[in-house]
């Protein structure tokens, strides 16, 4: 996987006039934490960081701090951003460190490949999840999970042990977790619906010509 830098400054003032400060001056305030070492409070230049992230893996990407501290050349992944609702402009992040020797979770992207034959016969294709977790060594993670939904029918299901996962990387998922499926047309559903409700009609009114 890809590398990026990023310079990053200490800072000890905290709260959020401390943070809207820094804001002003186009930095974002962001923390560095990790099993065994000091937590530190960092303010980051956001168009920096966005740089650093412009990497197929997303905010999976490995970056490699550079600051007065002691997070200085330690290797981080953005565990949380935070965005503005409306700009999405970065607002905060949480790095974490992690040891590039030991298997990491992390959520990675679905990619859908293809179109499902139950789609071509007015079928819908459902997405139930767009991320799936994964465990493997930072340097291994994929930047998406790809998988084909062409061969799905209408009621098909693709789950976790369908999922041909690259060398290295496991799902933590139960194998029957399901990830993509094809339902029945909608007009299907509503003409069903109106089959029973005239049903129901017709027994209503035979019942009342009964009485």
């Amino acid at each position: 996987m890809a590398e990026s830098t990023l310079n990053v400054f200490r800072r000890d003032d905290c709260g959020k006039g401390a943070a809207r400060a820094l804001r002003r001056r186009e930095m974002i305030p962001a923390v560095f934490y990790g099993k065994g070492l000091e937590t530190c409070s960092l303010s980051v230049d956001p168009k920096e960081l966005k740089k650093a992230l412009a990497t197929e893996a997303g905010l999976n990407t490995l970056i490699r701090l550079h600051g007065d501290g002691p997070f200085d050349d330690k290797v981080v992944i953005v565990k949380d951003i935070q965005r503005n609702a409306l700009s999405r402009q970065f607002l905060h992040a949480d790095f974490q460190a992690i040891d590039l020797t030991k298997k990491a979770i992390l959520l990675v992207p679905v990619k859908l490949v293809g179109k499902a034959v139950g789609e071509k016969s007015g079928g819908i294709l459902q997405v139930i999840v767009k991320e799936l977790e994964i465990r493997c060594l930072p340097s291994e993670v994929p930047p998406f999970i790809e998988i084909n939904v062409a061969p799905l029918e209408i009621g098909d299901s693709i789950h976790v042990a369908d999922i041909v996962f690259p060398s290295g990387v496991e799902s933590t998922h139960e194998e029957n977790f399901a990830v993509v499926s094809v339902a029945a047309p909608a007009k299907e559903e509503v003409e069903g619906e109106q089959e029973a409700g005239a049903a129901a009609t017709e027994g209503a009114a035979e019942a009342k010509t009964g009485d």
